[in-house]
């Protein structure tokens, strides 16, 4: 592992917390409405922000999800790709649409590799998973196939675990630590995922690779039976 020196990957643009609230469903409740942090805010391990909650623990949160980052360059494309939807529209005007807890400048999901290893601020972090886009994007921007739209646009955003609590503010810079899997970026799994893959080869060498449980599931189902899961639950809130 190539631990040292550390560089500058990019730098956070903010931070955003949020209470979990009842949503737009019966019975369903989010955090996704995230809110701007001004000056320190507190990281704690293994759950991520102080102030931060979510609305259902069962998919969302927990150690593998314990902070939601989402690239700020990843903005202009959707407010091209929806303009004509004024809440989409209206969303895209500030950091915080996605839901994301760390809005990042300089890099996205093709700069941000599974395992890495992360300073911000005080506080120390890997790079855990990307996010499984869920049918509450499709609510919050009043456009019925956005959790799909942002699956197969692989602009999708990604998890951090807390290796080390301490504190972060807007406008530290993201030193990489270390970078054990410099082969697979994170926009590299999610296309795996999206495309449908099921190749044996490229899912024996995902499996090899620091994955949480839910994902291990999921590529391990795919090598086992050679077909996709199903997303509608996740993606339309079909039960």
């Amino acid at each position: 592992m190539n631990a040292t020196p550390p560089r500058p990957l990019g730098s956070l643009r903010a931070v955003l917390t949020g209470r979990a609230l009842p949503y737009t469903r019966p019975g369903s409740r989010s955090a996704i409405d995230k809110q701007l942090r001004d000056g320190p805010v507190e990281v704690a391990a293994p759950l991520g922000l102080e102030g931060d909650e979510q609305g259902d623990p069962r998919v969302h949160g927990g150690p593998d999800k314990a902070v939601h980052c989402y690239a700020f360059g990843q903005y202009a494309p959707w407010r091209q790709e929806l303009a004509g939807h004024a809440t989409a529209q209206a969303l895209l005007e500030r950091p915080g649409a996605f839901g994301e807890n760390f809005s990042l400048e300089g890099l996205d999901e093709a700069q941000a590799c599974i395992g890495d290893q992360w300073q911000i601020g005080s506080a120390r972090f890997e790079v855990s998973q990307g996010r499984q886009p869920c049918w509450k994007l499709s609510d919050r921007f009043q456009v019925p196939d956005m959790a799909l739209r942002v699956q197969t646009s692989l602009r999708a955003g990604w998890y951090l675990r807390v290796l080390q609590g301490g504190q972060v503010r807007a406008g530290d810079t993201v030193w990489l630590l270390a970078r054990p899997h410099p082969g697979w970026p994170i926009a590299r799994l999610l296309h795996a995922i999206a495309e449908r893959d099921c190749t044996p080869d490229t899912l024996h060498e995902i499996l090899t690779l620091p994955l949480p449980p839910s994902w291990h599931r999921l590529f391990s189902r795919r090598l086992e039976s050679a077909s996709v899961e199903d997303w509608s639950a996740r993606l339309l809130g079909k039960q």
